[in-house]
C-alpha cells in the first residue's frame, strides 16, 4: 500500500461525521505502534511530522524512507498519509513534498493574512502537481509544539475564507485549542466551526486535540472537525512507560539495557492504549474504503 494523500478520507470522514487522526511521530517506535494499532483497526491514519522531529529523525528523506519502508515490512493495507505538520515556509514544505511526503501544512499565522495566503498559494501551485494535500491556518492555536509558541487567537470567517481561495484542502481555524497540556478547561468556539465548516465547505482541522474532554470532542467532530491532531498524550503515554520501567528497577534485570525490551513491554502497549482510544472515540474504526 502506497502513500496517499488525504482528500478522500477526510471527504469521507466529513460526509459521515467522524474525524480522521493524526498521529505525531518522534522515532520508529512511535510510527510502528501507530501504524499496527491502525491497521488492526481498520482505520484510515494521518502520520503528522513536525519540523523539529524531521529533523531530529535525520531529515524529510529519513522520515519518507521509515514509513514507507514499515508500511511495506508490516503489511499496511489502511490509507496512510505523511504529513508535513506546522510547516513554517514554502521551502519546508517544498522540501517535504520532494522527499515524498503526501500532505503539507503551512502554517502563516504570525503573518498577516495577506502573507498567509500569499505564500499558502504558493504552496498549494507547487503541490498541485505531486497530487499532495495542503492544510492552511487561520487565527493562532495556543501553546506550544517544538519550538513554536502562539497565543490562543480565534479565526474569522474572513479570514478563512481568504485562504479557503487560496485552493487548500483542509483548514486548521483556531476557535480555542491549544498545543500541549490545558491549563484549565478548553473553551472551543463550536457555533465558529459549525459557521465556518458549512458556510465554506472544508474539512476542518483541530490542533492540540489532545486534552480535550470527550463530549467536547464529539460535539468538535459533529461541528465539522474532521482531522483532529494528537501528540501530546502519546508522548505522555511512551514517558508513563519509561518510568515504570526505571522506578521498577526493570534495567537491573537479565539484559535489561536491550532497549527493545524496554520498548516493546512497556512504551509501545502504553501507546498503542493511547492510538485505540482516539481512534475509537473519533468513530475512525473500520472506515476502509
Amino acid at each position: 500500500m502506497s502513500l496517499v494523500n488525504t482528500k478522500e478520507m477526510l471527504k469521507k470522514a466529513k460526509q459521515e461525521k467522524y474525524a480522521v487522526p493524526q498521529f505525531n511521530i518522534n522515532n520508529l517506535e512511535w510510527t510502528k505502534s501507530i501504524l499496527e494499532k491502525s491497521e488492526e483497526l481498520k482505520a484510515p491514519i494521518i502520520i503528522g511530522v513536525s519540523e523539529g522531529a524531521a529533523k531530529y529523525m535525520g531529515g524529510f528523506n529519513s522520515v519518507y524512507g521509515m514509513v514507507s519502508g514499515l508500511m511495506k515490512d508490516l503489511k499496511i493495507t489502511i490509507d496512510v498519509a505523511l504529513h508535513l505538520d506546522h510547516g513554517t515556509s514554502f521551502e519546508s514544505c517544498k522540501n517535504a513534498i520532494d522527499a515524498g511526503f503526501t500532505s503539507v501544512m503551512y502554517d502563516g499565522s504570525k503573518e498577516t493574512i495577506e502573507v498567509n495566503a500569499q505564500i499558502t498559494k504558493q504552496v498549494v501551485d507547487y503541490a498541485k502537481a505531486f497530487e499532495v494535500s495542503v492544510e492552511a491556518e487561520a487565527g493562532s492555536v495556543g501553546g506550544e509544539e517544538d519550538g513554536i509558541i502562539g497565543g490562543i487567537e480565534y479565526a474569522s470567517y474572513e479570514d478563512c475564507e481568504t485562504l479557503v481561495n487560496q485552493g487548500i484542502d483542509m483548514l486548521a481555524a483556531s476557535l480555542g485549542s491549544v498545543h500541549g497540556h490545558y491549563k484549565g478547561e478548553p473553551k472551543l468556539g463550536f457555533a465558529e466551526m459549525e459557521e465556518i465548516s458549512n458556510g465554506l465547505d472544508i474539512p476542518l482541522v483541530l490542533h492540540g486535540g489532545s486534552g480535550i474532554p470527550e463530549e467536547q470532542i464529539q460535539r468538535a467532530i459533529s461541528c465539522g472537525q474532521t482531522k483532529i491532531n494528537i501528540n501530546t498524550e502519546i508522548q505522555v503515554a511512551h514517558n508513563a512507560g519509561l518510568r515504570k520501567y526505571y522506578t521498577e528497577n526493570l534495567d537491573q534485570n537479565e539484559k535489561g539495557y536491550d532497549p527493545r525490551k524496554i520498548f516493546n513491554k512497556y512504551s509501545i502497549p502504553q501507546m498503542k492504549d493511547v492510538v485505540e482510544e482516539k481512534i475509537n472515540l473519533f468513530g475512525n474504526k473500520n472506515r476502509v474504503n
